[in-house]
């Protein structure tokens, strides 16, 4: 069954009513990878209810859809969808717990042709269920390996992420993931069997289950945290990056930044072990 066009782009994802803890929040941030030293209170923070705060990319999983493009009447080979851009902006600070409402939407499909796949854009607002105030705003991008060629509507593909410079980077932190990462994190709710069934990573190519997009895309936010803003949630206001391979549970993870300007930086990831760029043309946008 192939994509059609006009089913996908008017899919209804629908909104989602999302009541959460203090007990989401710090599960999330283990799943992450924060915590691995219990005694730094800049881990602390993320997983101790005294004093919580709550991690910027926490937006990935408030009023998140689930794996939605798994449904037959999509005409999608779920089997073969990866998480290739992420994006947050943040209107103010996430709170520890409440009932927010996630506004799901597709905004475009794009046909790559038959040999390249196609590409789903999506966006979400996150509300406040009770005082209807935007928190924040989540972007992807879904990369549907086989499912190009569909015929679909003639179109340009979005600009490339900003490029890194081609100079050191001004700093780096490292995180080493847990070999239970993706076991861990997908208790947030993104169940994609790659994460988890090894037969299913297998069948698409990979060794075993690779970490989620979402938990790379939380290690850099932390990683940004740490290089930007004294560890302070508050300070990181917006960033956008590209996946460009995937990492696999227990490998370590180099966040390297550029500072390109005020309140802006350029960023990417490399797994040390294989010294390949697991996260590319990412961008931060920061108080100072």
């Amino acid at each position: 069954m192939a994509i059609d066009y006009e089913v996908l782009k008017n899919w209804r994802i629908g909104d989602i009513d999302h009541h959460y803890t203090q007990r989401d929040v710090m599960l999330y941030a283990l799943g992450v990878g924060i915590g691995a030293d219990p005694v730094d209170p800049a881990q602390l923070r993320f997983v101790y209810e005294e004093g919580l705060c709550v991690l910027p990319s926490f937006a990935l999983v408030m009023g998140y859809p689930g794996f939605w493009i798994r449904d037959p009447a999509i005409g999608v080979d779920w089997t073969k969808v990866l998480n290739v851009e992420q994006g947050i902006v943040m209107h103010r600070p996430l709170p520890t717990g409440g009932h927010v409402i996630g506004r799901n939407r597709v905004e475009e499909i794009f046909d790559k042709g038959a040999d390249k796949g196609a590409l789903v854009y999506t966006s979400r607002d996150v509300v406040d269920a009770q005082s209807g105030q935007l928190l924040c705003q989540v972007t992807q991008t879904i990369m549907c390996r086989g499912d190009g060629g569909f015929g679909g509507p003639a179109m340009q593909a979005p600009r490339p992420t900003a490029p890194v410079p081609d100079t050191p980077p001004h700093m780096f932190f490292d995180m080493k993931t847990l070999p239970q990462a993706a076991l861990i994190y997908r208790l947030s709710g993104d169940y994609n069997p790659l994460h988890a069934d090894p037969q299913v990573a297998r069948s698409v190519g990979f060794a075993q289950p690779i970490l989620h997009g979402a938990a790379l895309f939380g290690i850099a936010t932390y990683s940004l945290l740490h290089m930007l803003c004294d560890g302070m949630p508050a300070g990181l206001k917006q960033m956008n990056v590209r996946f460009s391979s995937p990492v696999y549970p227990g490998e370590t993870v180099r966040t390297e930044l550029w500072k390109t300007g005020a309140g802006q930086a350029v960023f990417r990831a490399r797994v040390l072990e294989r010294n390949v760029v697991a996260l590319n043309g990412g961008t931060a946008r920061f108080e100072e």
